[in-house]
């Protein structure tokens, strides 16, 4: 990228900020000319703000419709948030020994209107999350998509319009705590954002993906994140307990209530009053189970069985399924009046095999995680093994990668998993077994052709090394369509080099 020349720069900010700070006379000067929005860039490299204005330059913005303001730390764009009013806010998360997050806390203590866009190298989970439940209005990762940071900076400047008369935007919450959600991929920022948008209300959320998506980490991430954090979280799969007795450990029972009862039983949404209550496949619910779920999203109350009075119980529900709950009403399967209690916020995980870019990141993390079982185990996956376990389809996602690492650790008797420890299944999906044969190995068999065909001539009838490598050439040219450059890479040799072989004269 072109180097920042800051001289020349100056004066343009200082005539844009005088005609900024001269609205009359700009509307009387310039009858058609809108107030300048201002677009604050928080970075301590320089080469961000240069790129900024010459981002807007490009669109035919900058210095027009849009004033672009710069502060190489949080406490300076801070002074500048103080002094004037800014419609945008893009900063970077870490900046020197400063923490963009902490600059983030005290610009909603000046105004919660602000609109911010987060900028990180580190697009981990605790940052997206904890971004977004400060009140960030997005985040972007570096290096740029320069068209996703173009159509981002449109919706930011937008919003900001609207902001002017909106309400304000969610105060400081509870810190996140440490989270173990890992994954980097665009699909799981996605993910991240809607956790820290949703965490902090009391919204219902219906998250929903395939089998080992990792729906109940999810669940606990909202929890955590949440201002219910210091009450409890009750996890119920409503498949593993059988249908009888569902009821019972859900909404407790009296004495005598039914064959069994020996002792009064206080439910999970009684224990769980103030807290949270995740419900594992729910879409597996029996349908006069799902009516009294119902009861307490609508009326916050429950009855123990064999006892009609109400109880009071104040818990939010997240649920989970891997099921098609839409699908599953149209067949009367399942309540339509309760899907749409359920489904306030859906959050939907992808299958590991949409998030391909994750995995080598997920096997070091089981690798740490099963450490503490297999002191003596591997830390390390061979090149070749990592490929192969990129290149799975992973039907059972990321539970089936958490314990094929944990099988591998137990196979693996040196310092690295290699391709030999893992499931013949897995063993075979490298990316070279699953790809088109390459160039160079579609000319594996073209050599050993020639070289049988050489020795069946033999020397007596003129078969000589020049022959031999004058048919290598033009095989190879042939593999390449003709393409010379690539036929002399594909040999190993350079370009004059092949067209030596051929005689000088191509093909």
């Amino acid at each position: 990228m072109t180097k920042k020349s800051p001289t020349p720069e100056k004066p343009a900010e200082k005539g844009e900020n005088k005609e900024a700070s001269s609205p009359s006379v700009s509307a009387a000067g310039n009858a058609e000319a809108a107030p300048k929005q201002k677009l604050l860039v928080i970075d301590d490299e320089k080469d961000v703000h240069y790129s900024f204005k010459r981002l807007l330059e490009s669109e035919g913005t900058s210095s027009e419709t849009i004033q672009v303001l710069s502060a190489e730390s949080g406490d300076e764009g801070l002074k500048i948030l103080k002094a004037q009013p800014v419609d945008v806010v893009v900063m970077d998360i870490r900046m020197g020994n400063q923490n963009g997050l902490e600059t983030l806390k005290q610009i909603r203590q000046i105004t919660s209107k602000q609109v911010v866009i987060m900028m990180t190298a580190y697009g981990t989970s605790q940052t997206a999350i904890e971004a977004m439940k400060l009140g960030a209005y997005d985040y972007i990762l570096k290096p740029f998509d320069i068209g996703q940071l173009k159509e981002l900076l449109h919706r930011a400047l937008e919003a900001a319009r609207m902001l002017r008369t909106e309400m304000p935007l969610p105060a400081k919450l509870t810190p996140m705590e440490s989270q173990m959600i890992v994954g980097n991929a665009a699909a799981m920022q996605s993910v991240y954002k809607i956790i820290g948008q949703v965490a902090p209300t009391n919204t219902t959320v219906l998250i929903t993906g395939e089998s080992g998506t990792g729906k109940e980490m999810i669940a606990r991430a909202i929890y955590q994140n949440s201002p219910r954090n210091n009450k409890v979280f009750i996890a119920i799969n409503c498949t593993a307990i059988p249908e009888n007795l569902l009821e019972s450990e859900l909404f407790g029972h009296e004495r005598g209530s039914f064959t069994g009862a020996m002792n009064q039983r206080i439910g999970k949404f009684e224990l769980g009053d103030g807290g949270t209550i995740f419900l594992d496949e729910i879409g597996d619910m029996p349908v006069t189970t799902q009516a009294k779920i119902l009861r307490v999203l609508q009326e916050g109350e429950i009855c123990r069985l064999g006892n009609n009075d109400p109880i009071k119980t104040d818990v939010r529900i997240i649920a989970a399924t891997n099921k098609d709950l839409a699908e599953a009403v149209k067949k009367r399967e399942f309540r339509e009046d309760l899907f749409y209690r359920l489904n306030v916020v859906n959050l939907h995980l992808p299958r590991l095999s949409e998030r391909r870019s994750d995995i080598p990141a997920l096997v070091s993390y089981f690798l740490q995680k099963h450490r503490a079982k297999n002191p003596s185990g591997p830390l390390q996956v061979t090149a070749d093994a990592l490929d192969a376990l990129t290149s799975y389809d992973w039907p059972g996602n990321v539970r089936e990668l958490e314990n094929i690492v944990q099988r591998a650790m137990v196979f693996a008797t040196g310092a690295s998993i290699q391709i030999a420890h893992l499931p013949e299944a897995i063993a075979g999906q490298g990316s070279r077994t699953k790809a088109e044969p390459s160039a160079e190995e579609r000319l594996f068999p073209v050599v050993n052709d020639l070289i049988a065909a050489f020795r069946t001539r033999g020397q007596g009838e003129g078969a000589t090394l020049g022959d031999f490598e004058l048919q290598l050439a033009r095989r190879a040219l042939e593999e390449s369509g003709g393409d010379e450059k690539e036929a002399s890479e594909l040999l190993g040799i350079a370009p004059a080099e092949l067209k030596r072989l051929l005689g000088g004269k191509g093909r």
